[in-house]
């Protein structure tokens, strides 16, 4: 499946990312892939911002000092936004990258998120179908549009909900790959991710110091043994 939400920073030249000062946590490692823990605030891959350097696969094909050694055939088949954070899956060998890009391309790979959502959700689950379009007058946002926009589904169902302030965590499983789907999903289901900076209301993006969408269970298989493979990431918040 494509990325649910591309890294819009990485095209915005202007952009300087802040210092992450979170590690990329290797999840799990064999002799053909990586399961990893994205942290929020750090790109994928390197911007085109030359100050844009750091990222996931930098950290991977160079190494973390006391954390991971360098893997320098590492490449992303799929990316998370520079807020997101979560699991990822990488290839290790050419055979591997190319199996997990076909996986991918067929949108056999499943992804699951959870966020946490401004107010309460009524409905316990549902359906969001929502097209989304490209928006030449507000970039980098998307928008809704039925006319022009391309099919885009999330299902969610509701895990807990909170109170003073109201909020609600929800488990996303998205069926298409748009950019910002599920950022902009919830924000027409009225209920915006927390921290969002682009998808927002009057109080969303303050009530959290970072966009509170992580990346949490994916499924695919496994390039070498050819098994259904399954990695999770626990939520942080």
């Amino acid at each position: 499946m494509p990325n649910v939400d591309t890294p819009t920073d990485s095209i915005i030249d202007n952009f300087v990312a802040p210092a992450c000062k979170g590690v990329v946590e290797i999840l799990y490692q064999d002799d053909a892939i990586l399961l990893i823990n994205k942290p929020s605030g750090l790109l994928s891959l390197s911007g085109k911002n030359p100050l844009n350097w750091d990222s996931v696969h930098y950290r991977l094909v160079h190494g973390q000092q006391d954390v991971s050694t360098a893997f320098l055939q590492a490449k992303l088949p799929h990316r998370l936004d520079f807020g997101t954070s979560g699991i990822m899956v990488v290839g290790l060998t050419v055979h591997a990258t190319q199996h997990l890009n076909k996986q991918f391309q067929q949108r056999s790979i499943q992804k699951h998120y959870t966020a946490m959502l401004d107010g309460c959700i009524a409905k316990e689950q549902g359906v969001i179908t929502a097209a989304i379009a490209k928006d030449k007058n507000a970039f980098p946002r998307v928008k809704i549009c039925s006319s022009t926009g391309k099919t885009a589904l999330t299902e969610f169902s509701v895990l807990d909900r909170r109170w003073q302030p109201d909020r609600t965590l929800v488990y996303f499983t998205p069926h298409t790959g748009r950019t910002h789907q599920l950022r902009i999903h919830s924000e027409f289901l009225g209920h915006p991710i927390l921290g969002c900076d682009l998808y927002k209301n009057q109080q969303s993006e303050q009530m959290a110091n970072r966009l509170l969408l992580h990346a949490t269970d994916i499924h695919f298989v496994h390039p070498t043994t050819q098994q259904p493979f399954h990695g999770h990431s626990p939520c942080p918040f």
